[in-house]
């Protein structure tokens, strides 16, 4: 048997985007104002899961039953707690209607967790909780963050860490699942690399893109309105900030979803054409509206591009030159402070701005994300002559290059970030050809991927569902 390239193959997991969710909270004042200490807060300024438990059901103890999968149950506590997690993990902001669109497809994803949990049991798999600690580890390492940082932001969301564990736990033992089914079946030969290298020699004087996705099954042509709808869902939450990487972990259905989405290097022509044509219309960075193709929806987003081989690349110092020299368009964000603030108010205005930095994607975004932070306020400067800026601005921003924003800075009116509003122009680079390590462990992915949405496929068909 083959063992999968590493082991966190299939977990959607991600703690990418996890303090801003409980940021974007609602509150009376805002939360860098925030000086009472946690047990006096009162529930209307509670994060996350008080607004999931307001939305779905107002008695907090009731613990109905949500769904049936042959013969087990997902309970309204499964699903609370879930939609807790997703949005405390994900960015997604946590308004009465983003959760009531993300019930059914937290549903669904717990539902198919019960079919891959009874797969793995049938095989008599098993997780041992030494195994979930690795993960855990791993996740804690990732994100820079300590067991007792994460158990506290899970509690400030009302997340108990046994869900956590829980989904972890299922995932590992689907991906035992799938290795013991089809480990054995796929095998690279040294004549399956050499076809594929010389395939992407054909391609070197081509541009070649590296491609994300988010994959949403259609699995019956009845399901494909509401297929489009969850999709459209997920989008309107990148559109709000949440980062691409961390929806695709939690949402694609595509065992890519491990890494965010992330499908490698691929040249044009090489994707199915309607990808393909998707993918040559996007810029560095951008995203593409949910596209049918083959299996269902696809959503793509482009990480990076190279140009054909030999490419004469133009100087990068020639890119950058700005259009106005000594102006740029600038817009601000500022997280006003009282006179004399205690330092916990400039601590939290600074984590609150520093955690927004992290998701500027553009100066809309900017506007968007401030719009919702109660407190905060966007100014758009316009073209703004570097000369006429405060010494303070002028430094920070000589740290930035296009389309960046600058780190938090504390001015006399409160805790700032300044964000360039000209486009950042990538940098270009020539196709080089991949090795013969990384073309086996691509044609691995594609076939596994292939024969995991098959599996699951069929146990959802065979399986009897009852949704409550």
């Amino acid at each position: 048997m083959r063992t999968l390239p590493k082991t966190a193959f299939f977990l959607r997991f991600a703690l990418s985007a996890l303090p801003l969710t409980g940021l974007l909270a609602l509150e009376p004042l805002p939360l860098w104002a925030q000086a009472a200490p946690a047990k006096a807060r009162v529930a209307s300024t509670e994060p996350a899961a008080a607004l999931i438990t307001t939305e779905l059901d107002a008695d907090r103890d009731k613990n109905g039953v949500a769904a049936i999968v042959n013969d087990q149950i997902v309970s309204e506590y499964d699903l609370r707690q879930r939609l807790a997690l997703v949005i405390s993990t994900s960015g997604m902001q946590e308004t009465p209607d983003a959760v009531k669109k993300l019930r059914p497809q937290v549903l669904e994803q717990l539902k198919t967790e019960k079919l891959e949990l009874e797969e793995a049991q049938r095989k008599n798999i098993t997780v041992s909780p030494t195994e979930v600690d690795k993960e855990i580890e791993g996740i804690l390492h990732d994100n820079h963050l300590t067991l007792d940082q994460l158990k506290g932001i899970l509690a400030r969301d009302h997340v108990a860490i046994e869900t956590l564990r829980a989904q972890i736990s299922v995932q590992l033992a689907w991906q035992k699942a799938i290795e013991d089914e089809y480990g054995d079946r796929i095998n690279i030969t040294p004549a399956d690399v050499d076809e594929e290298l010389a395939r992407v020699s054909e391609g070197k004087d081509k541009p070649h893109y590296l491609v994300a996705e988010i994959f949403l099954a259609v699995e019956s042509p009845d399901q494909d309105a509401k297929v489009l709808k969850n999709a459209n869902d997920l989008e309107s939450q990148m559109d709000n900030g949440a980062p691409f990487p961390s929806i695709a972990r939690q949402f694609s259905q595509s065992p890519t979803a491990a890494e965010g989405g992330d499908i490698g290097w691929v040249h044009d022509g090489q994707l199915t054409p309607e990808l393909n044509d998707a993918v040559k219309k996007l810029s560095v960075g951008g995203r593409s509206p949910p596209i049918r193709s083959n299996g269902g929806y696809y959503i793509l987003a482009l990480r990076d591009r190279q140009e054909p081989l030999g490419t004469k690349l133009p100087d990068p110092a020639t890119l950058q030159a700005p259009e106005k020299p000594g102006y740029l368009p600038l817009a601000r964000l500022l997280l006003p402070l009282p006179p004399k603030a205690p330092q916990v108010y400039v601590d939290n205005a600074m984590k609150a701005a520093g955690e927004i930095r992290q998701r500027i994607t553009s100066c809309p975004q900017l506007q968007k994300l401030v719009g919702a932070l109660h407190g905060a306020v966007f100014m758009d400067l316009g073209e703004m002559k570097l000369a006429d800026l405060s010494a303070q601005m002028q430094s920070e921003l000589a740290k930035t290059d296009a389309g960046q924003p600058t780190a938090p800075f504390m001015s006399p009116a409160g805790i700032e970030v300044i964000a360039r509003c000209d486009k950042a122009v990538p940098k270009m680079t020539a196709f080089v050809l991949p090795t013969r390590d990384e073309v086996e462990r691509r044609l691995f992915q594609q076939q596994i991927s292939m024969l995991a949405r098959r599996y699951i496929r069929d146990l959802r068909r065979e399986a009897n569902v009852e949704t409550r």
